[in-house]
């Protein structure tokens, strides 16, 4: 009996009409969950270890010309829980083995540039997880809303990026592509929990409010980016995101089950064991 996948519970199939359903994909499910809030973080804590030993082999590949690397990209609305996650992540990878990259909004250098200039800046190096908080889909989303660029160029830039990351996989990067999806009451109850605590204060945004205004404008772009960039060779998965730790959880999971399947093994540099012991002998 094949064991349940992850990515096969959450992947985002290629739209055949260029459209998708939102409503298909509830923010406070919990697919393939271990249990309860308790007992998948116990899950959680014995797959992060699986997670930093395979990581380390993927580095120790990577010091020998192995070009394979992974690239998580982390997109989702305000409070979706993107900076946890990456927290998550790089507690179970490890730092050294971790490239992390958040994009704001653009600089006036960046703004000078096509939009893929800064994103390519960022490209994790053979060996290396990279986490993308934010990612190149700023430039479909935001945009969009706010009407910067039109629909001609939105869809220009949909084909951009999927020639982009078909050139990412043919150079040894997997993407993990995951949409955090928070429901809109959630999102209202996350930024009440901001201003109710004063420490997390420096977290708030007055314009956080104004963008949630745009919450359906928003759905709308995101529908048409997962419709237009879940690809066979680079897809989507949707991540329920309402529950902080079934999110965690399961993009963890979606990490585990891509570098399960890349399988990798230390380098053998074919070294001779004896000779190098008796070099380090101490002199008589």
């Amino acid at each position: 009996m094949a064991i349940p996948s992850i990515r096969d519970a959450l992947r985002v199939p290629p739209s055949r009409d260029g459209t998708i359903d939102l409503g298909r994909y509830p923010s406070d499910d919990t697919p393939l969950a271990p249990g309860k809030k308790g007992k998948t973080l116990e899950r959680a804590a014995d797959e992060g270890a699986e997670i930093g030993e395979l990581q380390g082999r993927l580095y120790a590949q990577g010091t020998t010309g192995d070009p394979r690397r992974i690239l998580l990209v982390l997109q989702g609305m305000d409070t979706a829980g993107k900076g946890g996650t990456v927290a998550h992540v790089v507690s179970a990878v490890g730092p050294e083995g971790c490239r992390i990259a958040a994009f704001k909004r653009p600089t006036p250098e960046e703004l000078a540039h096509h939009f893929l200039w800064r994103i390519r800046k960022e490209l994790p190096a053979p060996g290396i997880v990279g986490v993308f908080d934010r990612s190149h889909y700023e430039d479909v989303l935001v945009v969009k809303v706010h009407g910067t660029i039109d629909d001609a160029e939105c869809a220009r830039r949909y084909d951009e990026i999927n020639a982009f990351e078909r050139e990412l996989v043919e150079s040894g990067t997997t993407l993990v592509k995951c949409w955090l999806n928070i429901s809109y009451d959630e999102q209202r109850e996350r930024l009440l929990a901001r201003l109710d605590e004063p420490e997390k204060h420096w977290k708030f945004n007055e314009a956080d409010i104004d963008e949630r205004r745009k919450w359906g404008q928003y759905q709308d772009a995101y529908a048409a980016a997962l419709a237009h960039t879940s690809t066979e060779q680079a897809p989507w998965y949707a991540v329920p995101s309402d529950h902080k730790w079934y999110r965690n959880w399961a993009v963890a999971g979606l990490l585990l089950e891509t570098l399960r399947g890349m399988d990798l093994t230390y380098p053998d540099p074919s070294l001779d064991v004896p000779r190098l012991k008796e070099r380090l002998r101490p002199p008589n």
